[in-house]
């Protein structure tokens, strides 16, 4: 509305506008609700209707993963909060038992299966499950090797001794090594309600061990050592 004053007349003007019609016109101008009225409570809040509403068909339960529990600090739990319940430190064994042929094949065996620990974090029970993902391989002769797959023995494998796995070395050499194997491992919480993955990796280095590799040597001999015991080599 506008208002023009002279000293003479008032005059007055007024202008009315209508609101123009939506595209679909039989709703008679209308808006019309898109959302479903009542959406699951688990669904994103920006478009959730049923926030703050009581009404029973906004409670429908849909199973859902529960977070992993928060450290006193209020952040989620990471593998570094349960280290102290760790499996021990991985000692290096191999097939033969501590020992080797020089140019064949040494089995470098470790542990294959999950390892669980109970006991209490922040006053409250739990069980940690650690699982072994992966192994680094310190030979001693200055080679090492990483591997995602477990050390077998060659007869889980199916195969014979001394042909190459997936966690063998060969020395070149004869003599002594210094051997170790760190195992890396993933973990799973279960404080009551279903095992929950945590986020991270833990790397456990083993203990130092000792194997001698030796040399065969192949010679013909007349009589075996149980028909001549003072033979060369028997």
């Amino acid at each position: 509305m506008t208002t023009n004053i002279s000293t003479h007349a008032v005059t007055i003007t007024a202008t009315q506008t209508q609101r123009a019609p939506a595209a679909d016109d039989s709703t008679g101008g209308h808006q019309v609700r898109t959302t479903p009225r009542y959406l699951r409570p688990d669904q994103n809040h920006q478009n959730d209707v049923c926030v703050g509403i009581a009404d029973e068909r906004c409670r429908e339960a849909h199973p859902q993963t529960p977070p992993p529990p928060a450290a006193d600090s209020g952040q989620p739990l990471t593998i570094t909060d349960v280290a102290q319940f760790a499996p021990d430190p991985t000692t290096t064994a191999t097939e033969p038992a501590d020992a080797g042929v020089s140019g064949l094949p040494t089995n470098f065996l470790t542990p294959t299966t999950p390892t669980t620990r109970t006991g209490s974090l922040f006053d409250t029970p739990v069980s940690v499950r650690f699982t072994p993902v992966r192994y680094d391989f310190t030979f001693g002769d200055g080679s090492t090797l990483t591997s995602t797959a477990p050390g077998l023995p060659w007869n889980a494998l199916h195969q014979e001794p001394f042909t190459p796995t997936p966690t063998s070395h060969t020395y070149a050499e004869r003599g002594t090594y210094i051997t170790a194997t760190t195992t890396t491992y993933t973990a799973e919480l279960d404080s009551g309600d279903g095992w929950i993955p945590l986020s991270g990796e833990l790397p456990i280095p083993g203990p130092t061990r000792t194997i001698r590799i030796y040399k065969a040597t192949t010679a013909l001999v007349q009589h075996t050592c149980i028909e001549q015991p003072t033979a060369p080599g028997c």
